[in-house]
């Protein structure tokens, strides 16, 4: 099962934990292929830095996650859609990198994305909804 993981999902499950940490956790013990393109890396580390400044301990834990990813998930080159599918044009490289990487499943808390769930068979799910539904019938 391929994923792309939205970056509100990866950094609350950093700096938070809950729900989008079990998925994170879920992707390090092998349950899911994650998919992720170089400009989404490029906002997962920008919006983390934000998130960290000041925070030491949050910014290593933040460099050790990228790095992971960086070498365990698949890369994707996604380019932009040829057509505006979400409201909000941030949203679209999540789409791009799905499509790219034949990726079923984002999993996001985004109400723009939620809304164009089901676009080119990809399903835009909660993180709730992903670990109860796709993710736990994985696991059975």
């Amino acid at each position: 099962m391929k994923v792309v993981v939205d970056t509100n999902v990866l950094v609350s499950g950093l700096v938070f934990g809950g729900v989008p940490g079990q998925i994170l956790t879920a992707w390090t013990s092998g349950a899911f292929v994650f998919v992720v393109s170089p400009g989404i890396l490029s906002e997962y580390r920008r919006v983390g830095r934000e998130l960290a400044k000041g925070r030491p301990a949050l910014d290593a834990a933040l460099d050790a996650l990228l790095a992971l990813i960086a070498v365990h998930a698949t890369v994707v080159d996604a380019p932009p859609l040829d057509v505006l599918v979400s409201a909000d044009p941030d949203d679209e490289q999540f789409l791009a990198a799905a499509l790219a990487g034949d990726a079923a499943w984002i999993v996001s808390g985004d109400k723009h994305s939620l809304a164009v769930s089901g676009w080119c068979g990809i399903m835009v799910l909660k993180p709730r909804a992903f670990l109860d539904g796709p993710l736990a019938s994985r696991n059975r």
